[in-house]
């Protein structure tokens, strides 16, 4: 059913100029493929809702991609920091050179938006959409930093502009004009599901949010910092409509990552007369590789947390050195490559002090008891933990058919 909100657009310059701008959304021909795209996002954000997390691994996993997501943001505009970095930034413990400081100060500027998107939706206020909201967050973006005369960070702009070259915005005079009537339609009956149709209302708050990204970038109403504030507007839609904020990160990763692409399809949306059909697409399809990566990486943290816990229940009544030993060098061995013998009186801080002292005669002995409980495998090449052993503890499926499940478990090298 095509998505159509008809407004009384005057005769303004926009309507020759960019006729593709036009408040409206057909989706009537999308691939049945698109569909089921959109149902596997809503059923892995709902894993991912309910999947428990030790306090700190929820901790270090919303800083993680909450860094992730504003590393995104600001790279897809030149900035070069790294995800380490932004890790650091998050932290509050980055330290930069001062020729370095103007991208310390993008990357801190995204965070602090996102941070106060955040604190208002889980403080139970809404994220509304009106041109009040889209002026606040470019004033966060551009906050401090060095822009051109002709910007006003938070003010529409007054002059025309080109992006990256080639793209001219809509007219400077309709900026005002195209926002409003954007906001209109977003909050209205087009985005909004009646009654208590949550799949359905997963499939809107998605649309809605890309749909809110592309227009932003089409209209261009600011002078500098629309891309940026375009994806803080779809992540405020996403975790609005509560889609885990980890989550609603994704869409960000998935453009940098395919920063050409992201170029190529906004471009073919507006060439194409306003179809965004492809752009759609291609959205659903990267939040829905995005989301499974970050499912994977999620589910390796439990199969490690679980590992952890099943090697701490064979030694649950050791009592002595030589088991607590035993039990900290099994954990401390790594899963997915051979460590050389030589390295094990030095692998973490308890080993250094458990073996301080011993002959290599207390390692074989220890690698003979962990052989025989089968948790760890020797080679010539050195020794690893068995941690595959965690698969007798998942439902049985056959082999090779689950591609995700295999990568909990990374190839042995």
């Amino acid at each position: 059913m095509p998505l159509q909100l008809d407004i009384n657009q005057d005769n303004r310059g926009y309507l020759q100029s960019h006729p593709w701008i036009t408040f409206r959304l057909d989706v009537s021909k999308s691939p049945w493929t698109f569909w089921e795209q959109i149902g596997e996002a809503r059923s892995k954000c709902r894993h991912l809702s309910k999947t428990p997390l030790s306090p700190h691994l929820a901790r270090k996993m919303e800083q993680l991609y909450l860094a992730k997501g504003a590393r995104a943001t600001t790279a897809i505009e030149g900035n070069s920091l790294s995800e380490e970095q932004a890790v650091a930034a998050v932290e509050g413990t980055l330290e930069l050179p001062q020729s370095q400081k103007y991208l310390q100060q993008e990357l801190e500027n995204i965070i602090q938006a996102i941070s106060l998107i955040e604190g208002e939706i889980y403080s139970g206020s809404r994220f509304e959409i009106n041109p009040d909201r889209l002026r606040d967050l470019n004033r966060m973006v551009l906050k401090d930093l060095e822009v051109p005369d002709h910007v006003a960070p938070g003010e529409f702009r007054t002059s025309s502009v080109v992006v990256g070259g080639a793209y001219r915005g809509a007219p400077a005079s309709d900026c005002e004009y195209l926002v409003a009537s954007m906001c209109e339609w977003l909050n209205g009956p087009d985005f909004r599901s009646e009654g208590e149709d949550h799949a359905k209302d997963f499939m809107l708050a998605v649309l809605k949010a890309v749909v809110a990204h592309v227009y932003i970038a089409w209209i261009h109403p600011f002078g500098d910092g629309n891309g940026r504030t375009a994806r803080l507007v779809e992540f405020g839609i996403l975790t609005a409509a509560g889609i885990p904020s980890v989550a609603a990160h994704l869409l960000s990763n998935h453009y940098n990552a395919t920063r050409s692409r992201y170029y190529r399809e906004l471009e073919y949306a507006s060439k194409s007369g306003g179809d965004l059909g492809r752009f759609l697409s291609y959205a659903i399809e990267g939040l829905v590789g995005e989301l499974q990566q970050q499912l994977n990486e999620v589910h390796g943290w439990i199969v490690e947390a679980a590992w952890t816990n099943y090697v701490h229940s064979i030694f649950s009544d050791a009592h002595t050195i030589t088991a607590r030993r035993q039990r900290d060098l099994v954990l401390a061995l790594p899963a997915e490559h051979f460590m050389p013998r030589g390295r094990i009186p030095t692998l973490t801080p308890q080993l250094v002090e458990a073996y301080a002292g011993k002959q290599g005669k207390t390692i074989t002995r220890d690698l003979n008891a962990l052989t025989k409980l089968e948790l760890i495998e020797r080679r010539q090449k050195g020794i690893r933990a068995r941690r595959e052993i965690m698969l007798s503890l998942l439902p049985r499926v056959a082999p090779g058919i689950d591609p995700d499940r295999a990568a909990m478990f990374p190839a042995i090298s």
